[in-house]
């Protein structure tokens, strides 16, 4: 008899059931296919900080966390299914990892009163929070990382990209297509052209991509890739000899993942980063302690430091503020997911905060607020050294051209709200 995805689910978390005061964090991961190589690490550092929180602390303020992982393939069709198959554990929050499945569950989370939050991905104008009551997307989203990388090649290229010719290589979705409207802006501000070139799912033939790209010239690529898209894309970059110094790539696409498949030919590859990498963090002797060595990681622990394994810890570091925000404001240490959406709503990180979480100078400060779900959209530059087989950062955090960004994010909100019947709130 065919098993149902809630019966998986139910299985798959087992002994982990939550008890009725427990804190629940659903993870809707994928560690299987060809997205697998970011969803891994991801998934295997929003675990690790929680089982951290678990075993050292004994949870926060006093309550356990159950991090119920759903398997999604970054399927949006599976996404939905184990949102439907974990709402009714006690969710707390839901962090898909995938643009494609926060923008159906966006209606979903909407009406069921649970916080979604996309850390630096889904849909961008829900930065808006009058119309995105229960979305967020600090600290940073794709528009954002847009005008920061422009901001970057204007700086690179003193002051003017007038004449230059901007390639745009992006994954043939909803993700890969977020930041094309912000790139058509930028574009007519400073007089550079933009090529588009789309790569369908999963991105692993770019040929004709790569040779339009070496009979075209442009001065830059920029790339929105996700998973085996991008260590191809680096490979055929590499082949047809393109500057790897011209060549940045999103947030997304700049993970130890995506340049150690190409050697020696990635050296000099640039990506966005919003956050720092790398274990010269003290929070990392804790989870080595407490998490690794004791037998308690998520995944097989070969990924604690990566740059993705970092974002996963990140996105969980955010989360685990935010519950404890919440139970200040209710004064009651079992939340519910109203109470954790004012939490999220409250919060504010400070750089001492991220010192005492052992994270000194990681990410940028932020303060979240009823009218800002977006967090500043600062982000900064980083280069891979293939000898050394690490990032080293090239800049602090840019800020993006919120002259730009902001009317976008106006525009796409007030359209989505008018379409959906939604009234402005903060007033």
């Amino acid at each position: 008899m065919k098993k149902t995805l809630a019966t998986l689910v139910a299985l798959a978390i087992g002994a982990a059931t939550p008890a009725a005061a427990d804190l629940v964090l659903p993870s809707l991961s994928y560690r299987t296919g060809p997205y697998a190589p970011g969803g891994i690490p991801f998934a295997d550092g929003y675990a690790d900080y929680f089982t951290l929180l678990n075993e050292r602390d004994g949870g926060i303020g006093g309550e356990k966390i159950v991090v119920s992982e759903c398997e999604t393939a970054y399927n949006t069709e599976k996404g939905v299914e184990c949102y439907e198959a974990t709402k009714g554990t006690g969710a707390l929050i839901y962090q898909p990892l995938s643009t494609g499945i926060t923008y159906q569950l966006i209606p979903k989370v909407s009406a069921d009163k649970i916080p979604l939050h996309t850390m630096g991905y889904g849909r961008t104008s829900a930065a808006n929070g009058k119309i995105f009551e229960w979305v967020f997307n600090y600290p940073a989203n794709y528009w954002d990382g847009a005008s920061v990388a422009i901001k970057y090649l204007l700086d690179e290229n003193g002051g003017s990209l007038e004449g230059k010719k901007i390639a745009l290589v992006y994954h043939n979705s909803a993700y890969g297509k977020e930041p094309i409207r912000t790139l058509q802006e930028l574009a007519k501000k400073h007089s550079y052209e933009l090529v588009e070139i789309p790569v369908d799912h999963p991105g692993q033939e770019q040929k004709s991509q790569w040779l339009q790209i070496r009979r075209d010239k442009p001065d830059h690529v920029l790339m929105w890739g996700w998973g085996v898209m991008n260590a191809v894309a680096i490979q055929e970059a590499a082949n047809i000899r393109y500057p790897m110094e011209n060549f940045i790539g999103v947030w997304w696409s700049g993970s130890e993942n995506d340049v150690l498949p190409a050697g020696d030919g990635a050296n000099g590859y640039k990506s966005l980063a919003m956050h720092g990498t790398g274990m010269d963090y003290p929070v990392y002797e804790d989870i080595q302690k407490y998490v690794i060595d004791a037998g308690k990681a998520a995944g097989a622990g070969d990924q604690v430091g990566s740059v993705l394994y970092s974002r996963g810890m990140y996105a969980a570091v955010l989360a685990a503020e935010a519950i404890r925000k919440a139970q200040e404001l209710s004064g009651a240490s079992a939340i519910t997911a109203a109470q954790m959406r004012d939490g999220m709503e409250a919060l504010e990180i400070t750089e001492e905060r991220m010192v005492e979480l052992g994270l000194p100078n990681f990410g940028q400060p932020f303060k979240v607020s009823c009218e800002d779900h977006g967090g500043p959209g600062a982000g900064m530059i980083q280069q891979w050294d293939a000898s050394a087989k690490k990032w080293n950062l090239l800049t602090g955090f840019i800020a993006p051209d919120d002259e730009v960004i902001q009317p976008l994010v106006m525009e796409d909100s007030m359209a989505f709200a008018a379409e959906n019947n939604i009234a402005e709130r903060c007033n």
